[in-house]
């Protein structure tokens, strides 16, 4: 069997753990099956990176998705722990977009992703009702929002990293508002590991299939790719 076919097994075994992690939830499981079951849709993930990777972006990909499974699971144990986890990721996310920044950015994209910092910093702020936690809870959103941002403004498709990565930051903000005015209820559940898991799905396709020309292009205002929404 190729590595390109495994690379595909792998992403087809990865969405099957995602969906149906969800079932988890009303089955009682001992934590460590529990957190297993959970890690399987990231995790997979990260191989299907990792088989994928030709060069230093396709590693830094698989380091994103390697610190999102270790988030999920690392969750489940200590929460400071897995958000400590998260926030790595975010940064060599960051540093995986700034690497494939666009030259020429429309205007109207680059004040959505400017704004998206410090709106995101602000909301997360307002969220938990344990005041004394909300410094620490914006902190990391502004690590979050930076990685959504600079998503957005990269030469990665807006239609699926940008919006991907946008998923993702609404799935914190909504853990951010079960601290606070939202119920913990399933309904809130669904949304928050739903938009997570396709956020990141999105995300490494989305670069993975990008990447898989050496010569991935800088988009400038007259190509297609940087017309607003692509």
């Amino acid at each position: 069997m190729t590595q390109d076919r495994l690379a595909r097994w792998a992403l087809i075994a990865s969405i099957i753990g995602g969906v149906s992690y969800v079932a988890a939830w009303g089955l009682h499981l001992p934590p460590v099956q529990d957190l297993a079951w959970k890690g399987t849709g990231v995790g997979l993930l990260a191989v299907h990176a990792a088989m994928r990777a030709r060069g230093l972006d396709g590693w830094l990909l698989t380091a994103v998705m390697t610190f999102g499974v270790l988030g999920d699971v690392l969750l489940g144990v200590n929460f400071i722990v897995g958000a400590v986890a998260f926030l790595m990721g975010h940064a060599v996310a960051i540093v995986l977009y700034l690497r494939n920044r666009r030259r020429v950015i429309p205007r109207s994209q680059l004040a959505l992703a400017v704004l998206l910092v410090p709106a995101t910093v602000f909301i997360a702020f307002l969220l938990p009702a344990d005041r004394a936690g909300a410094p620490g809870v914006a902190f990391y959103s502004l690590g979050l929002s930076l990685m959504a941002a600079t998503a957005w403004t990269s030469r990665f498709p807006r239609f699926v990293v940008g919006i991907g990565a946008v998923m993702f930051l609404v799935s914190d903000l909504l853990i951010f508002a079960r601290m606070g005015p939202l119920p913990d209820n399933l309904p809130v559940g669904l949304a928050v590991w739903g938009l997570y898991y396709f956020g990141q799905l999105l995300i490494c396709v989305g670069v993975a299939e990008a990447l898989k020309t050496n010569d991935l292009p800088h988009l400038g205002e007259g190509d297609p790719g940087s017309e607003p929404g692509t």
